[in-house]
C-alpha cells in the first residue's frame, strides 16, 4: 500500500475548455495521479475521452501518472492503443474482460494493470484477477456520470479485498468528497478519485492537503 493516501483528480469533472490549466492546477496542488475515464456509450451510457486525449496529456505533462479507466465493452481491442498513447496504468472492468489474461497483456505492454467492478458486482468476481492486478478500482456509484452520491456499502468492499489478502492499491471512484474521505481511508482505500469535489472546490489545494494528511 501507499505510505499516504493519494488523490487522483478525475478530468471528467474538469473544465474541458481549459483542460491544460485544470491539469496544471491539479498537479500544482500535489495530485498523485490523473484519472482518465474512457467511456464507449455501450458499457456505460456516456461517451468520453479517446486515446488522443491521453496522448495530449502525456505530451503536455510527461511526468504525470495517467491512470486510464477503460469503461468499454471490449477493452482488449484497445489496450495497445492506450498503451502507445502514454497510459501509466490501465484499469479494465471485471464485467467486460474475457479472462485474467487481459491483465497479463497489460503488464506485457509495460503498463500497470488494474481491475474494476461496478456497484452490483461482488468482490468474489475479482478473485481470478487479483494475482495479476496491481490495483483495484471500486466503483461507489453507477459508472457513467459524475456528481453522484457515494454508496458506502460499495466502499466497504475494500475490507473484503484486504481479507482476501490483496496487498495492491485500492482506489475508490464515485461520490468521494472532502467530508467522506477520512471514512474511506479508514476502510483501507489508499487512492481517492475525486472529480467534482476537487475541480469545483473553492480551495482545491485544501482538498489535496486534507487527503495527504489522512
Amino acid at each position: 500500500m501507499y505510505e499516504s493516501i493519494r488523490i487522483a483528480p478525475s478530468i471528467l469533472a474538469a473544465d474541458l475548455l481549459h483542460l491544460r490549466d485544470e491539469v496544471e492546477l491539479a498537479l500544482k496542488c500535489g495530485a498523485d495521479e490523473l484519472h482518465v475515464d474512457v467511456m464507449d456509450g455501450h458499457f456505460v451510457p456516456n461517451l468520453s475521452n479517446g486515446p488522443d486525449v491521453v496522448k495530449a496529456l502525456r505530451r503536455g505533462f510527461p511526468d504525470a501518472w495517467l491512470d486510464v479507466h477503460l469503461m468499454l465493452s471490449e477493452p482488449e481491442r484497445y489496450l495497445e492503443t492506450f498503451a502507445k498513447a502514454g497510459s501509466s496504468s490501465l484499469t479494465v472492468h471485471a464485467e467486460a474482460v474475457r479472462s485474467p489474461d487481459t491483465l497479463m497483456k497489460i503488464r506485457e505492454l509495460g503498463i500497470q494493470p488494474g481491475i474494476s467492478l461496478k456497484p452490483a458486482t461482488p468482490v468474489s468476481a475479482l478473485k481470478p484477477f487479483l494475482p495479476l492486478a496491481e490495483r483495484v478500482l471500486i466503483m461507489t456509484v453507477e459508472p457513467g456520470f459524475g456528481g453522484q452520491k457515494l454508496m458506502r456499502s460499495c466502499a466497504e468492499k475494500a475490507l473484503e479485498l484486504r481479507k482476501l489478502g490483496f496487498g495492491g492499491h485500492i482506489a475508490c471512484d464515485g461520490g468521494v468528497t472532502f467530508e467522506n474521505a477520512p471514512e474511506l481511508a479508514a476502510l483501507g482505500i489508499d487512492t481517492l478519485v475525486m472529480g467534482t469535489a476537487f475541480f469545483r472546490a473553492e480551495n482545491p489545494q485544501a482538498v489535496a492537503d486534507m487527503v495527504h494528511a489522512l
